[in-house]
This record gives C-alpha cells, sequence and structure tokens, in this order.
C-alpha cells in the first residue's frame, strides 16, 4: 500500500475524522493512486487499535464523497473520479488554510495583517504567474 495512516487520539479530533483526512491527503499528494486498494476494515482497524466501527464510518464518508469506492468481497479502492481527487486536494489545502487563519486570528492579527503575509506568499511561491 502507498500510503500508512496513524491517530491521535489525544488530539481533540475523532479518529474517523484524522482517518478521512489522511486519506484524502494521501490521495491529493499522490501516495495513494487511482484504483489502489486500502486495507481492509479490520486490517486496518488492528493496525491502527481502533474499533473497527470507526474505520467503517471514516470509509462510508469518503465513499460518500466519492474518494473511494467499495466493492462488496473485493474491497475498498481509491477511485477513478478525477473532480474527487480534486475534491480531496481542495479540502486538504482548505483544511490546511483555515488552521493557520484561525491561528493568525488568535495571536491578534488583523485581517489586513493576513491579506499582507497571504500576499507575500504567494508572490514568493508564484511569482507572477497567470492565475488559472
Amino acid at each position: 500500500m502507498g500510503a500508512s495512516f496513524t491517530i491521535d487520539p489525544r488530539s481533540g479530533v475523532p479518529i474517523y475524522v484524522q482517518l478521512v483526512e489522511q486519506v484524502k491527503r494521501s490521495v491529493a499528494i499522490g501516495a495513494l493512486a487511482a484504483g489502489e486498494r486500502l486495507p481492509t476494515v479490520k486490517q486496518l482497524a488492528v493496525d491502527l487499535t481502533v474499533n473497527p466501527n470507526t474505520v467503517a464510518r471514516a470509509y462510508r464518508d469518503l465513499e460518500r464523497e466519492g474518494v473511494i469506492a467499495t466493492s462488496p468481497g473485493r474491497g475498498s479502492f481509491v477511485s477513478a473520479d478525477v473532480p474527487a481527487a480534486r475534491r480531496a486536494v481542495a479540502d486538504v489545502s482548505s483544511a490546511s488554510f483555515e488552521a493557520a487563519v484561525r491561528e493568525a486570528k488568535s495571536i491578534g492579527l488583523s485581517r489586513d495583517d493576513v491579506a499582507a503575509i497571504v500576499g507575500r506568499l504567494l508572490e514568493r511561491w508564484y511569482g507572477t504567474e497567470a492565475s488559472s
């Protein structure tokens, strides 16, 4: 398998949410490719020492979002659905941006300060290339 998953029971984030986010991130960065088989619910539950219902819930959420497809008797596989993979990339990016903005606000940065920082970072990483 192309990706390994870990959970942090002390993070305050529900375990099934951690799994959903990790699968989406793995798809987004290409660690899990379209058609790649995921561990079975039972195997992942054993590997992570969590309740199988937790893994099953994460897989159901991922299937509902189109990120994975489950075939009875065959297992769960990364979807070949390109729009779902793009949504996974957007979801991962959005979660990262949200955490950064929440942190910036919590330490007292103004909206204008955050916009200026983002502007500088965009310039640094994207330069003057046209937006697509």
